[in-house]
């Protein structure tokens, strides 16, 4: 099985960064291999190791199934948390600058949890999701809490069109003064798309304003669609 570390050194992370900056998201094509996924996978029927199974449609989030990971996260959930946190960080950090927002974010994911943790924020948020035929997930925002990281991962584990059909991936982006405008996309098994929480900025008149994201998931029309999400900010409840 490859080194996810060693993986994550190969990524073009300068590359990233300019697709964050334009547009609030980027994609990194076969971060994980076809084994990686099948291992992540595996682990939703797993009786431990979690803190929390939500059903989706008992709340209204749409139809589908989650788990949060309990600490100690998996191996391969905690590196590449821990691994892709830092080549975050500055881009968190400048965007905050643009927005006139009085935030900046440490440079190893270990420092920004304790702040977490010093603002109550200790419950883990890492998870993996399940969707069967019918199944989709409603436009929303992951934040937890008052502390929040401004970026967050999705990482395809299941083959688009042998595994499931339908369940693309959705953003909808809200500027001021325009009407929402909507982006799919179709990441492949082992791909990763980073994209914003909540909002990036985006040039503007006055220099930078906020635009506003969200995301969910199209109907699902056959099949299983597994993805893990890595979410930096730990959760108050």
């Amino acid at each position: 099985m490859q080194d996810i570390k060693q993986t994550l050194r190969q990524v073009d992370w300068q590359t990233v960064e300019k697709q964050l900056d334009a547009q609030g998201y980027g994609h990194i094509y076969e971060l994980l291999s076809a084994e990686q996924c099948a291992q992540l996978t595996d682990l939703y029927d797993r009786s431990f190791g979690f803190r929390k199974t939500v059903a989706m449609e008992k709340h209204n989030y749409g139809r589908g199934e989650y788990k949060y990971f309990d600490y100690p996260l998996p191996t391969l959930i905690q590196e590449l948390r821990a691994g892709i946190y830092p080549h975050l960080a500055g881009t968190a950090s400048r965007w905050m600058q643009l927005l006139n927002i009085e935030r900046t974010y440490p440079d190893t994911l270990e420092k920004f949890l304790q702040i977490c943790h010093e603002h109550e924020q200790r419950k883990a948020t890492p998870l993996i999701l399940r969707y069967g035929p019918g199944g989709f997930n409603t436009m929303h925002q992951d934040m937890y809490g008052e502390v929040f990281f401004p970026l967050q991962v999705v990482l395809m584990l299941s083959k688009p069109d042998r595994d499931f059909t339908g369940g693309d991936f959705v953003l909808t982006e809200q500027r001021a003064r325009s009407q929402a405008r909507a982006t799919v996309l179709q990441p492949g098994r082992g791909d990763a798309v980073i994209f914003t929480s909540s909002f990036y900025p985006a040039p503007s008149a006055a220099g930078f304003s906020k635009a506003n994201v969200k995301h969910g998931v199209s109907t699902v029309l056959s099949g299983r669609r597994h993805t893990a999400g890595i979410i930096f900010h730990d959760a108050a409840s």
